[in-house]
């Protein structure tokens, strides 16, 4: 069986995310969609409610699992068998991070691959940081964001 892990923190969960999981999911028998940590940004939801918006998400695939951890990735990715880490890659400037991150990592868990998967066009200028700042001046989501989660993140927005 071939596990993969993809990591993010999907603050919150987007199309372009969705778009990904789809994909690696026809790919891996098992797709591990891991919320992780980002001592770098402040995050909007929780850790349990992304978790949450992520299952609802993606309940309709058959292989798809949504975990968290707090760990470092590819030791987490050891523990659940996952021999692929899945990067979502935007633009040019995706890329320079992640090949870094990449080489990082297997430096520590030569085992596990890095696959970098190309944004489909239309999700190119989509992340979570400007669904946020869509949602507080009151644009439409739904060219953003699941259907599911649309009213989460209006309401979390006007708390």
């Amino acid at each position: 069986m071939k596990n993969a892990v993809y990591p993010g923190s999907f603050d919150p969960i987007t199309l372009g995310h969705l778009n990904i999981i789809r994909r690696a999911s026809r790919i891996f028998d098992k797709l591990y969609v891991c919320v992780m940590a980002n001592s770098s940004k402040q995050p909007l939801f929780t850790c349990e409610e992304r978790m949450d918006m992520i299952r609802r998400t993606v309940r309709h695939f058959g292989n798809v699992e949504v975990d968290t951890s707090d760990d470092l990735l590819v030791k987490h990715a050891r523990e659940l068998d996952a021999k692929v880490v899945i990067k979502g890659l935007r633009a040019v400037s995706d890329f320079d991070f992640e090949f870094q991150m990449a080489l990082a990592n297997k430096i520590i868990e030569p085992n596990i691959e890095t696959l970098f998967m190309a944004s489909s066009g239309k999700y190119t200028y989509l992340s979570s940081t400007v669904v946020k700042e869509m949602a507080k001046y009151g644009a439409d989501l739904k060219e953003f964001v699941p259907r599911e989660i649309i009213d989460d993140i209006l309401r979390k927005i006007n708390q």
